[in-house]
């Protein structure tokens, strides 16, 4: 966590909300051993979602905050798809076994005691396979509408995995792209959206919206694709489309060798394009949703999608290396403001403008680009004015004077520091201040170095008030310079 604290240390409402994740009781405690040890202590249900918080830690503070009707089958229908999501990943898996159980996994949903060891591409998505008896225990509990619905997205989805399961080389068209993300992820999309409709708490008429829904989980999955280009690529795994990256390149494993040159960086902005086409299907999905847990649930994902996508655009450490990440204090921030439609559009239209700001003229891309993100501000811009934010707040501009103004504050605040200081050995006379002439200039006005000379020479108490004092007052310049970034 020190690290994620020290990312965030610039943005004090992120530090401030990581702090509020940890110990606000939003998810429940998180054991430390190991998955395998924990599956012969826990019972079926505590193990399941001891999973989810080994596996996806930020996806089970959503999960955990829906409404009790539904988490339960959610969190089982997480873990059954990533259950199938990772045979399909393990490439060292032989394919003539893979095809096969990926055609028939959702029939294991109702074989109970089934297992399967050492198939998985992580330590912790084997143990969940070799303990999958639990998953199928919990299952078979669940009302039988809500085992419809798992069980047909599963086959639905295990189903398209294996007509793409030998094709890994290479994806051709952004058609066959689209369809592969659909079998992926816009199933799963149609699958909570089912979910959300039998549980009552949505209209029946959400799970008919089956486009609406399929953008929903393409969203998600293309910009995943996209950020994890190289870590896809050194696993063998190139889903990048063929249609697009040819127009840059002869082989797709050109982008890493040279990925700040104006043609790499074309190709990655041309994949960011092609997913913000997706955006106002997304916002108009998330419009429908009238029970507020249950658009949080939606909407989290959404919005650090859309930051995630910022974070990529004309990046090239994207090309460069894995684990490209929006900062953990921003995504703690996200989940805890997200909770309305306002504050969503708002988010959008922040994510938006930056990436406006870096569009650049010479990018074959950029008109496209341009018009979508203007698109996202129109349709977001009304619920950001209700906020009483206004474009102003929201622009790159405005982000790079409130943070002036904070650093400036900042600033002031050290020298008002140094100005408690009037001796070289921070000693303090009987009135209980500091005397010495050492730290004063010819001019009698204190050196803005003496805090740090006296720490050397002098009091540590006094010192650490001192700049307790200053750090104080950064971290409120800090929280006024940045509230919407």
């Amino acid at each position: 966590m020190l690290k994620d604290l020290c990312a965030s240390a610039a943005f004090p409402t992120e530090v401030a909300s990581m702090f509020r994740l940890k110990f606000g009781g939003y998810v429940r405690p998180l054991r430390p051993e190991p998955l395998d040890v924990l599956a012969s202590q826990l019972n079926d249900v505590d193990f399941c979602y001891a999973v989810l918080n080994k596996v996806s830690r930020s996806f089970a503070v959503v999960i955990q905050q829906l409404p009790k009707a539904l988490q339960d089958p959610v969190c089982i229908f997480y873990l059954v798809l990533r259950g199938l999501d990772s045979v399909e990943d393990d490439m060292s898996f032989d394919v003539t076994k893979k095809v096969p159980l990926l055609k028939s996994f959702y029939t294991k949903l109702y074989e109970d005691g089934w297992t399967i060891c050492d198939v998985g591409d992580s330590p912790d998505y084997r143990i969940l396979l070799a303990h999958f008896d639990k998953v199928i225990r919990v299952f078979a509990s669940m009302d039988k509408k809500y085992q419809a619905v798992i069980a047909d997205i599963t086959r639905r989805m295990g189903e398209g995995m294996a007509e793409y399961a030998t094709k890994t080389a290479s994806i051709d068209t952004i058609a066959s792209y689209n369809l592969y993300c659909h079998y992926v992820a816009g199933l799963v999309g149609h699958g909570l959206s089912a979910l959300f409709a039998a549980s009552g708490l949505e209209d029946p008429q959400l799970g008919r919206v089956e486009g609406l829904s399929n953008s929903m989980g393409l969203f998600l999955q293309k910009t995943n694709i996209i950020r994890d280009y190289l870590e896809d690529l050194r696993e063998g795994r190139t889903w990048w489309p063929r249609e697009i990256w040819s127009q840059y390149g002869e082989h797709l494993e050109d982008f890493e060798k040279a990925p700040t040159s104006a043609k790499c960086l074309a190709c990655l902005n041309h994949m960011v394009t092609d997913a913000l086409e997706l955006v106002p299907d997304c916002l108009r999905y998330l419009s429908m949703l009238r029970d507020r847990k249950v658009f949080e649930f939606c909407a989290i994902p959404q919005v650090m999608a859309m930051a995630t996508l910022e974070l990529c655009y004309d990046n090239p450490d994207i090309l460069r290396r894995t684990s490209v990440k929006i900062r953990k204090g921003l995504s703690c921030k996200l989940m805890l403001h997200s909770g309305s439609i306002r504050e969503v559009h708002a988010w959008f239209h922040a994510f938006a403008n930056r990436m406006e700001a870096r569009i650049r003229n010479g990018d074959p891309s950029s008109t496209r680009t341009r018009q979508l993100v203007q698109q996202i501000k129109d349709a977001t811009i009304g619920e950001v004015r209700q906020l009483r934010l206004g474009p102003k707040v929201l622009t790159p501009r405005w982000m790079k004077i409130t943070h002036t103004v904070a650093w400036s504050v900042i600033l002031a605040t050290s020298v008002s520091a140094a100005l408690r200081w009037r001796g070289g050995n921070g000693t303090m006379d009987s009135n209980g201040s500091t005397s010495s002439s050492s730290s004063v200039s010819s001019s009698g006005a204190p050196s803005v170095l003496a805090p740090l000379g006296a720490f050397v020479r002098g009091n540590p108490i006094e010192t650490a008030m001192a700049f307790g004092s200053a750090i104080s007052m950064a971290f409120l310049g800090g929280f006024f310079g940045q509230q919407f970034v």
